[in-house]
């Protein structure tokens, strides 16, 4: 019992310091070191070198070329012009009107095409603020508007996304990015729709109570249909800023449905490979030739200076260390919990529920713990290490997909993830210059309720049709 107590108290701490914004590089080793002394069966000093900080070393391992690359992807968007480009075209396809449909369509694409949302969000807010000035839509919609095209659909449900939540689950379950695309796809549209739905509604709203933008700021980017800029000139053309994005969507494709399925690995079997399998990499290692391949192809097309160039990959680079360390740290410390005895009570618990549907189960561990770590990325790399062996075996010997279990888990940890003490949240808002009264409410129908709901949606097709 006072092992559970522990457990309970370090994550409880880990939460409400991680809301009053401490570093989780700091936290995540304090808060697993509190629940092991609570335990009382496990040296301290052994369990923070050889359990927390290997946890912490192997998830680097496994994912630091992901984060490298998407990082360096967003920023060269970013600094080519690409990024702003394409929300440019958005805009003009829906009109200066529909400012919020406008802003979740241009950071739902870059998303999908692999830029980091906190790229995005850097790189829309200017144009977002522009543009809810110009329709009197309330500034403090735009957090929820970036959110609903940025830490939902196009993060866990799109099949194909290179986003780092639809790239965990492939090793456990021997899947890649496209798993299930079926269901990934009627996920997707109902966080769009419902999240949409919402927004409008809100808007409505507050223009029947003649609420309008706001306190009046200065342009700082143009729109369309104003007279162009200087720096409009600069942009790239719009085939030349969405090339990228099409070229990752459609090499991922072709490398894990066509190409690397055929390569001979067996060499992958001895132990200085891991002792692991083709099946298991192929997600991993496509994700990262298109994540290449993408790149050359935008130095080619928009970097002439060198010089140029080093700056934007070593800002790229650096942008990648604090989110891989962050979520390492977060995975560390769930694997220092899963090795304490109260953990077992805890896990049996948690596989008990709904023990003929896995997929419950799962939903659930991977939504608790996203919740406690405040991290999509966390909680599901903590949840699948400590049960994702069970729970493929379980779906195996339920007749589940892999696939299946593949986007549940994936879907999962973008809802309960985004509670107010997330970092992603607290950077959105801060952005944004709003503060949670005024904008998490809505934040947390588009990021935490809506998601909730789709996944609830899928489980329940899943159930009744398989996986598609």
């Amino acid at each position: 019992m006072v092992g559970i107590l522990g457990i309970m108290l370090s994550l409880l701490l880990l939460m409400y310091l991680a809301y009053r914004d401490v570093s989780v590089l700091v936290l995540a080793p304090v808060c697993a070191l509190l629940a092991v002394a609570l335990d009382g069966n496990l040296p301290l000093l052994a369990t923070y070198t050889q359990i927390f900080m290997g946890s912490v070393g192997q998830f680097i391992r496994d994912y630091f070329p992901l984060f490298l690359l998407g990082a360096i992807f967003g920023k060269l968007m970013e600094d080519s012009g690409a990024a702003a480009k394409i929300a440019e075209v958005v805009v003009r396809c829906v009109g200066v009107k529909r400012a919020i449909l406008a802003i979740v369509l241009s950071c739902a694409i870059l998303t999908y095409g692999g830029v980091s949302l906190f790229v995005v969000v850097f790189a829309v807010f200017p144009l977002a603020r522009s543009l809810f000035q110009q329709a009197d839509v309330p500034m403090r919609l735009i957090p929820a508007s970036i959110a609903l095209g940025s830490f939902t659909f196009t993060m866990t449900a799109l099949p194909g996304t290179v986003q780092i939540q639809n790239q965990i689950p492939m090793p456990f379950f021997r899947t890649n990015s496209f798993a299930a695309p079926g269901l990934g796809c009627i996920g997707g549209l109902i966080m769009f729709c419902l999240g949409l739905l919402w927004l409008n509604s809100r808007a409505v709203r507050a223009r029947k109570l003649n609420e309008g933008f706001g306190v009046v700021v200065p342009e700082i980017t143009s729109v369309p249909g104003s007279t162009a800029s200087d720096g409009d000139a600069l942009l790239p053309t719009a085939w030349i800023a969405f090339a990228p994005i099409v070229t990752v969507v459609v090499l991922n494709f072709m490398f894990s449905q066509v190409v690397i399925p055929t390569w001979n690995a067996d060499y992958l079997a001895d132990e200085q490979f891991g002792r692991t399998s083709l099946n298991k990499l192929v997600g991993i290692w496509s994700t990262i030739l298109s994540m290449l391949s993408a790149l050359l192809l935008i130095v080619a097309l928009h970097f002439r200076s060198i010089e140029k160039l080093k700056t934007s990959l070593a800002a790229g680079a650096r942008s990648s260390l604090i989110p891989i360390f962050n979520t390492a740290s977060e995975y560390g410390y769930g694997n220092t919990i899963k090795s304490l005895a109260g953990f077992t009570i805890v896990q049996k618990f948690v596989t008990g529920i709904a023990p003929g549907n896995p997929l419950i189960s799962e939903a659930i561990a991977v939504n608790s713990l996203a919740a406690m770590t405040g991290s999509a990325s966390g909680g599901l790399s903590i949840a699948l290490k400590a049960l994702g062996d069970t729970y493929y075996q379980r779906g195996l010997d339920a007749g589940i997909n892999p696939e299946l279990l593949h986007r549940v888990a994936s879907m999962s940890c973008g809802g309960l993830d985004s509670l107010p003490h997330n970092g992603a949240v607290i950077t959105l808002l801060l952005i944004c210059g709003v503060t949670h009264r005024q904008s998490y409410r809505d934040v947390a129908m588009v990021s935490v309720v809506v998601p909730l709901v789709a996944t609830i949606v899928v489980i329940l097709l899943g159930t009744i049709f398989g996986s598609f």
